[in-house]
């Protein structure tokens, strides 16, 4: 049985599926000429799951993984103050640490629902 505190095997098992949608999120954009600039950069303010690149556009994605639909669309756990805290979190990294400075920022929203990968250009 799962335990429901932030330490026990649930933990673990969000853990490893976050990860694993992250992952097949990356290779959705790798398949069409991005290329990873960071994975799970974080900050006091919060973390950015993937920060790509594609010419002189860079993009921002948050990605949500469900392991079914039972829950409801991983799009609706964006709320407005973590589409907020994206924005501010994009223009951090951009001024942080990005190897050039865009002509496009973009946020977009990855859902991830087994294997299947959805993703919102411009989401936010």
């Amino acid at each position: 049985m799962a335990e429901s505190d932030d330490t026990g095997p649930a933990r673990f098992d969000r853990a490893r599926l976050g990860a694993h949608g992250e992952q097949l999120v990356a290779e959705w954009y790798l398949t069409r000429g991005y290329q990873v600039l960071a994975r799970n950069w974080r900050c006091r303010e919060g973390e950015i799951d993937l920060v790509l690149a594609r010419g002189t556009t860079i993009v921002v994605c948050e990605v949500k993984t469900r392991s079914g639909d039972r829950h409801g669309s991983p799009f609706e756990a964006v709320t407005r103050t973590k589409a907020r805290r994206l924005r501010r979190l994009s223009a951090r990294w951009v001024a942080e640490c990005a190897p050039f400075r865009p002509e496009v920022l973009r946020v977009d929203v990855a859902g991830v629902v087994g294997r299947r990968v959805d993703v919102i250009e411009g989401a936010l």
